[in-house]
């Protein structure tokens, strides 16, 4: 496995935060994702006009080339054909639309206007490439409580030098500098973001795990793409080739589907993102996916699955017996599974809670997954790797390519390989675990030394298990890997700690008053004896 060699935490990490607190008193934190994020989107579209003009022009000049010509009015007509940039990926800006443009007129009283006014123009250019890329940018400076010198500010920041791809080629600077601040973004913005960011050490553990070198790639709740464009980080990694992927998606917040169009956009990723509710509303309704990587909402309660039809394709079996309006978990599951194609595999981030829910509606189901042979295996995850929620996680990996008639992998239909990570990790901060190169390397390698044949594998007590379906169903069809690997099988409600001593605190209270009441009442009997 090759090293992570692009990082979340870049050199200049201060001043991006600092372009960020340009915005501090103006706009609310959980808003800054929205001013800043759209800007350096049009700085990616702008440069990549520049060096696509470039380009076209040295190939006008050139004799060797098949573009060469003398004719001016061809190489006019060469340099101002739309379909020219776009067959390179990019479109042609126009002057009032370009960073330079904007980086001109920074300290300009109506500098909101002229950026919304870009705004326009480039939206323009977008809808009419793609209508799925209708409002992807949509008028917000003149309307907000930010100064021309605020706007101004991020401006000249993002103008410098070492934020260019054009002075950094190769370097995917612009696409680091959004991965960056969707990550700060999520951390300032706390619980509320847990809907579009996945922290990057999870995505890559999840990406590792599943290898997607080449096919469809599909994720029914994508938030800003965080798996799309770690996909495409393993691909280059590994000498890929980005055109062998197609990638799909649904969101059901229109604002984070903006955010994961224009993640995506800044890697020229072919893809399908579509809005709406994957759990009621599946718009990928044939969709067979070769490799599924997500983190859907935990433990979502009153998600109505008395909307679902009879007979939907994606349940195992009657929607009274298979799902539950206390938690769409394993709704989730059953979706995921649809959508697999017949060699397909899915990696999916659940609460922990999951391994051992005893409602109907979810014992059903992974009690079905087992005896059907679903699940290729389970990883428990330590706590504090979310930057949104303390609560520990696991990852489910589903796969339909264990008959070991792939040519690639293994017969092992009638196992359940168990990994328990818990004690894995370094604190990055007080409260944010994150995992290291060797953890992401030894979680990944041990589950491909299992499944890929001629691998080794073996037991280690303690970290990993490959348990039979037989063994599963004796514990109850409880997947927790504790049980399986030799240490302490820890049950977990899904409650975090602070929540259940704030609980326990308001009892012990309740129960010394009770005994408050109770004293009096001896004493008073007393008094009348």
């Amino acid at each position: 496995m090759a090293k992570n060699t692009v990082k979340a935490d870049i050199d200049f990490e201060k001043e991006l935060w600092d372009a960020a607190n340009e915005l501090r008193g103006a706009v609310s934190e959980n808003n800054y994702k929205n001013y800043i994020l759209p800007l350096v989107f049009l700085k990616h579209l702008s440069e990549r006009y520049e060096i696509v003009y470039e380009e076209l022009t040295q190939e006008l000049k050139d004799p060797k080339s098949d573009y060469y010509t003398t004719d001016q009015e061809e190489i006019n007509y060469v340099l101002e054909d739309q379909d020219e940039y776009r067959s390179r990926n990019t479109f042609k800006i126009p002057k009032t639309a370009s960073w330079q443009y904007l980086k001109d007129n920074a300290e300009q009283d109506d500098i909101k206007v002229i950026v919304d006014a870009a705004f326009d123009v480039i939206q323009e250019l977008l809808t009419a490439y793609n209508p799925q890329l209708n409002n992807l940018l949509p008028r917000i400076f003149v309307r907000s409580e930010l100064s021309p010198k605020q706007t101004g500010g991020i401006i000249n920041l993002l103008s410098h030098p070492k934020f260019s791809e054009k002075e950094n080629p190769e370097s995917d600077i612009l696409g680091r500098i959004y991965e960056y601040y969707i990550g700060r973004f999520a951390m300032a913005e706390g619980s509320g973001a847990g809907q579009f960011f996945t922290p990057g050490s999870i995505v890559r553990l999840l990406v590792e795990l599943l290898e997607p070198y080449r096919g469809r790639i599909f994720d029914a709740a994508c938030g800003s793409g965080g798996m799309f464009v770690q996909s495409l980080k393993f691909i280059k990694e590994h000498g890929g080739d980005k055109t062998d992927i197609s990638i799909y998606g649904q969101e059901m917040t229109a604002q984070t589907l903006r955010l994961c169009l224009m993640n995506l956009l800044l890697r020229d990723l072919s893809f399908d993102i579509k809005l709406g509710n994957s759990l009621l509303d599946d718009k990928f309704p044939d969709l067979k996916a070769d490799y599924i990587l997500a983190n859907p909402p935990f433990n979502v309660s009153n998600w109505h699955p008395e909307d679902l039809p009879d007979g939907d394709p994606r349940l195992f079996g009657p929607k009274e017996e298979f799902t539950t309006d206390g938690s769409a978990n394993y709704m989730w599951m059953q979706t995921f599974w649809h959508h697999l194609s017949i060699t397909g595999t899915a990696g999916i981030v659940m609460a922990n809670g999951a391994m051992t829910s005893n409602s109907k509606g979810e014992k059903n189901v992974r009690q079905h997954m087992v005896e059907n042979g679903m699940i290729d295996c389970i990883v428990r995850m330590p706590d504090k790797l979310f930057l949104t929620t303390g609560i520990p996680a696991c990852l489910f990996i589903l796969s339909k390519n264990r008959d070991g008639k792939d040519g690639e992998h293994r017969e092992r239909t009638n196992e359940i390989l168990f990994l328990d990570a818990a004690k894995m990790g370094t604190m990055a901060s007080r409260k944010l675990r994150v995992f290291s190169d060797e953890d992401v390397t030894l979680i990944a390698d041990t589950y491909h030394n299992w499944r890929i044949t001629g691998k080794t594998y073996e037991d280690i007590d303690g970290f990993c298990k490959a348990a039979t379906l037989e063994e599963v169903q004796n514990q109850d069809y409880k997947l927790t890997p504790g049980i399986y690997v030799g240490t302490e099988a820890e049950e977990d409600d899904g409650i975090l700690f602070e929540e259940k001593i704030e609980v326990l605190k308001a009892e012990l209270l309740e129960q010394l008053e009770t005994g408050k009441k109770l004293n009096k009442q001896i004493l008073a009997n007393f008094d009348k004896l």
